[in-house]
């Protein structure tokens, strides 16, 4: 630790291997001097009173002192610290998105007491978007419930961002307009994979209003097509079911959710489907949409007043991509979210951190909780266990960890019981657990994949 001179104040570095930090050098308390304090990790401890204080924030973790220290911006040129600038919080901040990931962030910023301006720009308000595909759906939740809550004195902007500009945190507006930040968080989520089918009968499932145009489809039309054996489009089967349509599921592959839950489990579903009176045909595809019904690549025809598709999404990257920042499968980001571009962080189905992007909502949830944190300069690693859940009737899946290949599956308990706990397990790793109605066996499991416990074997 080193004090030198900057702009007339006196700045205490400090170096930390391939680290530097630069703070105020005296507490804040009685203005004693930092430099000759403890340094234990992130907290350096005044010498005369005990206060305390993070280098990285320069916040006041201990009293006495109440007040922080100033924090400034440094870098290491040819092996040696220079100071940039006295460090200066965000004073507006910026989202491109206006789902879960941007609407969380918001009411982050604000419950951690931030006083500037926060922008929300998206297409729609924010809604609860897993009610669109269950309770809402199927007839047991008021439209009332599907809009989310928002923090204090955000601009709702309902418009698109066409062009982002990272070096100078500035978007374009398709009306042509621009708007620069302190800060910016892309939250743009991702889009449905749309299949080259059209008509007035065809429905996708990603908004609010997706939603309601749906349920207005099941009261005139009694019969629908449901393509793709996902767990959106299982859940619609559900709650499509819930409101007496006839539903036929058509999917390419054998088991519904055997690459995602196991066969066994697969299984289940579909007979837990076809109990309600679900259709299935499986290991086809669609050929064609026409006016009453659909045609199978088999040459069978399955009559139908209304099809809805949910073969997947995308993450939406165009605007990333235009903007020059890096992406591998997604918009790399580090542990506290921030881009490839200073000031920029990406949160929600977009953000590919700690090498995998996940598409749930609890994820993307709280991923905009810890990019506000950050930009307030908390310095918050993201490394939470995904989580989501998944209704269908009585039966509620709880998924925890995320496996995209598994060699082997455990399960103990009984699905038909509804009682069970499912390991997905890859090279002899725990990488996923997935429950029915056991849920402090999830919780458990969510804590000690946090935790880097080792997994059950």
């Amino acid at each position: 630790m080193e004090v030198v001179q900057f702009e007339g104040e006196e700045v205490l570095i400090i170096r930390r291997g391939d680290e530097v930090f630069a703070i105020g050098a005296h507490c804040t308390h009685y203005n004693a001097p930092l430099a000759d304090g403890l340094l234990d990790g992130d907290q350096l401890h005044c010498p005369w009173h005990h206060a305390c204080f993070d280098i990285r924030t320069g916040e006041a973790t201990r009293a006495p002192a109440l007040l922080p220290v100033a924090t400034y911006d440094v870098e290491l040129r040819d092996g040696k610290p220079v100071i940039l600038g006295k460090h200066t919080s965000a004073k507006s901040v910026g989202i491109i998105g206006a789902g879960a990931a941007g609407n969380a962030c918001a009411e982050m910023l604000r419950r951690r007491g931030f006083t500037g301006s926060i922008t929300m720009f998206g297409t729609e308000a924010p809604v609860d978007r897993p009610n669109l595909s269950k309770e809402y759906l199927s007839g047991h939740a008021p439209e009332e419930w599907l809009p989310l809550p928002m923090g204090e004195n955000v601009d709702l902007r309902l418009t698109k961002v066409t062009k982002l500009g990272p070096a100078t945190k500035t978007v374009t507006l398709e009306d042509g307009t621009t708007q620069s930040f302190d800060a910016i968080v892309i939250a743009t989520g991702a889009d449905p994979v749309h299949l080259p089918f059209e008509g007035q009968h065809v429905y996708y499932l990603r908004t609010a209003a997706d939603s309601k145009a749906i349920v207005a489809a099941a009261a005139e039309g009694k019969r629908a097509v449901i393509m793709g054996a996902s767990f959106i489009g299982l859940e619609v089967a559900a709650s499509l079911r819930e409101r007496k349509v006839e539903v036929t599921v058509v999917a390419p592959e054998e088991i519904p959710l055997a690459r995602i839950l196991g066969d066994e489990a697969g299984k289940f579903v579909k007979r837990l489907h076809e109990e309600h009176g679900v259709n299935f045909r499986l290991g086809t595809t669609a050929k064609s949409v026409e006016n009453d019904h659909v045609v199978l690549a088999s040459g069978e025809q399955i009559p139908c007043d209304f099809v809805v598709i949910g073969t997947g999404v995308r993450p939406n990257l165009k605007l990333a991509e235009d903007a020059g920042l890096s992406l591998d499968k997604g918009i790399v980001v580090d542990e506290f979210l921030e881009t490839s571009a200073k000031g920029v962080y990406a949160a929600g189905d977009v953000a590919r951190v700690d090498g995998r992007r996940v598409e749930h909502w609890v994820v993307a949830e709280r991923m905009g909780q810890v990019a506000a944190e950050n930009i307030l300069g908390l310095r918050k690693p993201y490394h939470d266990a995904p989580f989501f859940w998944s209704a269908h009737y009585d039966v509620t899946f709880a998924y925890v960890g995320h496996a995209l290949q598994f060699d082997e599956v455990r399960i103990d308990g009984s699905l038909d019981a509804r009682d069970a706990k499912i390991e997905l397990v890859n090279k002899g790793s725990v990488d996923a657990v997935v429950t029915v109605f056991r849920d402090l066996d999830s919780l458990i499991a969510a804590q000690e994949m946090e935790r880097g416990r080792p997994r059950p074997q």
